[in-house]
């Protein structure tokens, strides 16, 4: 007995093996996806053996990672500052669009506030904030009704002395303005990379590489990156922005806050009928297409720029459980509710675009500053999510930052810009949570997160009606979100798939018809930013348990499965042409295996004006 025991263990033994020895073979077997060199480093990489690596570097007193609002308004402070003063500071701003406010989009209303303080006399400069809010609406949908909600002063959706703008164009002009003031903008240059000092704290950043095979080989047209030097680096980078990541397991700065929760907005700009055009009018939904567990809202804009046309938009909270909700294909289905479809019938589509929210507020900010820089805007969470905007405290977060900055760099004045020591502007933490801004989220904090109790939508409008109405927010507790997004995903199997509409080409659209009114344009010849840590995971995991989501959650139709071209199955494939740069993949994948990397400078979405 003991002698057939040992024989019946050594054949499972072998068994074993074989099974592994097979697994193993059909992972190998895996078309290969990933070939960026920020997974397959190139030191140990022999095409790159003899290729010279040597970076050209550049010195300034302050360098700003990203041309948004908040970057450019912290550009700008730091001039103003300067020129005051008469005082010597070089400023330069790297943007990876290939222009000011190419890869900007939002709704956008936005409250004047910040501007105000920045420039007193935009009206005067010509800034494009020419459509005056002239009344608010709000509504629950039903599939078939619409149910009016009294917007009363003070409601968060209240948007009596604010403007519609098509926020693009603000950015640019905001360039214009930073420009004048002598900052050095450098539109279509990446930051792909944050610079340490040898003591670890920021030195600076460098641009990306250009002139790479698709493979992660060098092209003879192969070019280094440069490398831009800082006493201070201000990193503006967005929502969810690629160094922003590495700063925060660099310096530890989530250590005492909630995870960020975020969102998707999807929007587009139509042209109308004049009948149902009324300039100035502000409009949002909650409810339908969405049950009352899936955050979600509206918004419809009607601009005054010479032209009847509105703005439609949608912002679906990331937090959503089923794996088959689309948020892109909700959007198409919400145009056609009765109250709308009309409109849109008698109009044309002009433009589409997609972009990530940061919806944390409060409870999720990080520590803003760290040994030779900090985090402004969006990249750390600055919007107030039931007002839906973010541009007036983003703006002044950059400027609370600039005075900041310039109080630090005026403390160390015989620091050198070469110095072996980057700058902490420790003070701006201090100073923003004396700012209205602080003030701001703290009174909306609860707001988001109320919305996860079992009531869902009904218990989150209870709430803001009750606790935010009456108490501005001063209610002695605050509320916790629920986690990771990506994490809330439940598994395929647990869920029911969504039957959507197929579109009709007149008010609702298919995916790949809207990216190309993005204008959105990558050379095919490089290695996909869209890098995967494991390239067996999408199809293992992703597909064999959620069934692919990330096909339904990107807005640009980046990501599909297709057979194998052997026949063994599906494999990713990955569009990477596609990509609108609004981070939704790198935030929802539910295995965490996706990391969104800057493609070359210039490349993304070509937005005029959203």
């Amino acid at each position: 007995m003991a002698l057939l025991s040992k024989r019946l263990t050594l054949k499972n033994a072998r068994c074993y093996v074989n099974l592994l020895r097979q697994f193993y073979r059909s992972e190998s077997s895996l078309p290969k996806i990933t070939t960026h060199y920020t997974v397959f480093p190139r030191e140990s990489d022999p095409r790159w053996k003899d290729v010279d690596m040597e970076r050209y570097g550049d010195e300034a007193d302050v360098v700003i990672v990203g041309g948004g609002p908040a970057g450019l308004s912290a550009a700008c402070r730091l001039k103003q500052l300067a020129n005051e003063q008469s005082r010597e500071l070089r400023v330069c701003l790297v943007e990876k669009a290939s222009e000011i406010g190419g890869h900007t989009l939002s709704g956008a209303c936005i409250e004047p506030r910040a501007m105000s303080e920045l420039f007193p006399d935009w009206e005067e400069r010509g800034a494009p904030l020419k459509t005056k809010v002239t009344g608010d609406k709000f509504s629950l949908l039903t599939k078939t009704g619409r149910i009016p909600i009294p917007v009363l002063p003070g409601m968060p959706i209240n948007n009596h002395g604010n403007y519609i703008v098509r926020l693009g164009n603000v950015v640019r002009w905001l360039g214009e303005q930073a420009e004048e003031l002598g900052v050095e903008l450098y539109p279509g240059y990446a930051a792909s990379e944050v610079l340490f000092h040898d003591d670890g704290s920021v030195k600076g950043i460098a641009t990306n590489d250009v002139g790479i095979h698709k493979d992660g080989s060098p092209k003879e047209t192969f070019e280094r990156g440069m490398e831009l030097h800082a006493k201070v680096t201000i990193f503006g980078e967005g929502c969810h922005g690629h160094l922003a990541k590495q700063l925060y397991k660099q310096f530890n700065l989530r250590e005492n806050c909630q995870p960020q929760t975020y969102g998707i907005g999807l929007k587009e700009l139509w042209e109308v009928a004049p009948e149902h055009h009324h300039p100035g009018r502000v409009e949002h939904t909650v409810g339908w297409p969405f049950d009352i567990h899936t955050y979600g809202g509206t918004f419809l804009y009607h601009l005054d720029e010479g032209s009847p046309q509105v703005v439609v938009g949608m912002v679906v909270g990331l937090d959503y459980k089923n794996p088959y909700l689309s948020p892109f294909r909700e959007f198409q289905r919400f145009k056609h509710h009765p109250s709308l479809e009309p409109m849109f019938r008698s109009g044309t589509r002009v433009a589409y675009g997609a972009r990530a929210l940061n919806e944390g507020g409060l409870q999720s900010l990080p520590k803003l500053t760290f040994p030779g820089g900090a985090l402004i805007g969006c990249s750390p969470g600055f919007m107030n999510v039931p007002k839906i905007k973010g541009t007036h405290n983003a703006m002044k977060s950059g400027m609370v930052a600039a005075e900041a900055v310039f109080q630090t760099i005026c403390d160390q004045e015989t620091s050198p810009t070469s110095a072996t020591k980057g700058l902490e502007p420790a003070v701006y933490e201090e100073m923003i949570r004396k700012s209205w801004v602080w003030d701001e989220i703290k009174a909306v904090r609860n707001v988001r997160p109320s919305f996860n109790s079992p009531l869902g939508l009904y218990g989150g409008l209870v709430y803001t009606g009750i606790f935010y109405c009456l108490l501005r927010g001063k209610e002695p507790w605050t509320l916790s979100h629920k986690g990771m997004d990506h994490a809330q995903l439940k598994p395929a199997a647990e869920c029911t798939p969504i039957e959507y509409p197929k579109p009709d080409g007149v008010v609702s659209f298919d995916l790949l018809t809207s990216v190309s009114l993005t204008g959105t344009n990558h050379d095919h010849d490089q290695p996909a930013h869209l890098t995967l840590m494991d390239d067996s995971v999408p199809v293992n995991q992703n597909l064999k348990l959620y069934d692919g989501p990330e096909q339904r959650f990107c807005p640009a139709g980046v990501y599909e499965y297709v057979e194998r071209e052997d026949g063994q199955g599906s494999r990713l494939q990955i569009n990477a042409q596609n990509c609108i740069h609004c981070k939704t993949c790198d935030i929802k994948d539910p295995s965490q295996n996706i990391n969104w990397v800057c493609p070359q400078g210039g490349e993304g979405p070509a937005y005029n004006g959203m």
